[in-house]
């Protein structure tokens, strides 16, 4: 049976650099951070002080006031993001929703919600938790509320693999329109975890970066200063369809997915093998679900979150991966500007890649002023680039030693 081909018709994010794709992809392109000392809650006794927040943010748009006091953050963040991509898409009215599925995941879920009922329930007793909290804080209630509000009646699934969880749900959203269940997904990741139990819990593990006199200069991947990670919020959805299904309404396509690829370190629960070899072992799957060589890859999305093990091991694995042509690929770390939205990670990286092979024009890595992991590798230290981008590849690694890789392509008509 011939393989179904999946394009990207629709596009939608809240982020810190950002309230929309557009306005994201230009902050990242010119190197704005969107890492800023934390605004919503007092850190006075944390070691951290600083993360990514999303100001500005007004649900009302699409949430009434009541659902907003309801639903944790990361799915109101999913739902306008959702909208946004939806709108792109252009769907019509004689849409089949029985043929409309939502996989948008999160690694970690409503954890401002528990946290704050967690709370009353110590201060005020077991009467004060509100109803609201399993329904308003469960990780698929981000894809139930989409698919209510839209009336999507297709498959719907919420992956959960930590900082991972955006990429593996848009690979199987792909799946679930190659194997016939779709025709249209909804897919993505949310997370909102920058909340005082998150970046406490983040923080005492020694995972983030303590620069908080610097904030924009605090995400900086591969630099020899780096000192861990910046916890930030946000959403990525991308609006997939199978190419038949796009073409047939006359939708305006934005890119093709080709490949998707998945693997395990079986290695340790936070902390990758030097050699990277389930990050290698997941680009490699991609490559052959794409049908591709290495060599046809022109830009790679690191996973590159600013942190000592990771960054070097995802060198490692890249130049398992592209062997003598290593030398000659660009590689960038859009978290430099947006910091690490964990499940929400891979999905905005994925919108990126999109958008660069849209444009043929590459992010550049911000806050790079000496790498440390070799000068054998093109990280594209601080400004993005003109490139003729065919085939691009968007990696993410999460805790679990969890691995996925997405080739997305130049869709041939643009």
């Amino acid at each position: 049976m011939r393989k179904k081909r999946v394009v990207v018709t629709g596009l939608g994010t809240v982020n810190p650099c950002g309230l929309n794709a557009e306005d994201s992809w230009q902050a990242v392109l010119s190197g704005q951070s969107g890492i800023s000392t934390i605004q919503t809650f007092d850190t006075s006794e944390f070691s951290v002080a600083i993360g990514g927040e999303v100001h500005g943010f007004d649900p009302t748009s699409v949430l009434s006031i009541k659902d907003t006091r309801k639903l944790d953050p990361f799915i109101q963040y999913a739902l306008v993001a959702a909208e946004e991509g939806i709108a792109q898409a252009g769907f019509c009215s004689d849409l089949k929703p029985e043929r409309v599925g939502v996989a948008v995941g999160s690694g970690i879920g409503g954890l401002s919600t528990i946290e704050s009922n967690v709370l009353q329930l110590a201060n005020n007793g077991p009467r004060r938790v509100s109803p609201s909290l399993v329904p308003g804080s469960v990780i698929n209630m981000a894809s139930g509320n989409i698919a209510i509000r839209h009336g999507y009646r297709g498959p719907n699934f919420s992956i959960s693999t930590a900082c991972t969880s955006g990429s593996h749900n848009i690979g199987y959203a792909v799946r679930t329109i190659v194997y016939g269940d779709a025709d249209v997904m909804i897919a993505g990741g949310s997370e909102m975890a920058c909340s005082p139990i998150g970046l406490a819990g983040f923080a005492s593990a020694r995972a983030l970066s303590t620069r908080n006199d610097a904030p924009e200069e605090a995400s900086r991947p591969w630099d020899k200063d780096r000192d861990g990670f910046v916890l930030s919020n946000g959403a990525g959805i991308l609006v997939l369809e199978s190419l038949d299904h796009a073409v047939q309404r006359g939708a305006t396509i934005l890119a093709e997915i080709s490949g998707f690829g998945m693997s395990d370190d079986a290695f340790h629960v936070t902390s990758p093998p030097d050699d990277g070899a389930g990050a290698a072992l997941a680009m490699n799957n991609a490559l052959r679900d794409a049908g591709l060589t290495s060599s046809d890859i022109h830009y790679v999305n690191a996973h590159g979150t600013s942190t000592q093990a990771g960054d070097a091991a995802e060198i490692q694995a890249i130049r398992t991966v592209f062997g003598q042509d290593a030398s000659h690929i660009p590689v960038s770390s859009t978290k430099s500007m947006t910091g690490h939205l964990v499940g929400a990670a891979g999905a905005l990286e994925a919108l990126f890649c999109v958008l660069a092979l849209r444009d043929q024009v590459a992010p550049g890595t911000r806050n790079l002023a000496e790498s440390d992991v070799g000068d054998d590798i093109d990280l594209m230290p601080n400004s993005s680039r003109a490139l003729p981008l065919a085939h691009v590849m968007s990696n993410s690694f999460g805790f679990g030693g969890t691995n996925s890789s997405l080739i997305f392509s130049r869709w041939e008509g643009a």
